[in-house]
């Protein structure tokens, strides 16, 4: 909710993603699933509904080491 914080995203869109993630991770064979996993998910989510939103997402769950590895993130993003 934070990384949508004054973005376009709605309740229900973020309401949608985390069915999108539950539903994901109720028909997966694992018993168990990583955080990586999930967090990997909702980025993907967060990709397709708010670019800002997702950077913001990733710049905290990725954890950034420095300018420079946001900027590959950045740059990566803008290639696709």
């Amino acid at each position: 909710m934070k990384a949508c914080e004054k973005r376009p995203v709605s309740s229900e869109q973020l309401t949608s993603i985390v069915t999108y993630v539950e539903n994901q991770i109720q028909n997966t064979a694992k018993r168990e699933i990583s955080t990586i996993e999930i967090g990997e998910m909702v980025m993907q989510q967060l990709k397709d509904i708010d670019e800002v939103a997702y950077v913001r997402f990733a710049s905290v769950y990725r954890q950034f080491k420095d300018v420079n590895s946001f900027m590959e993130e950045l740059q990566d993003m803008l290639k696709k």
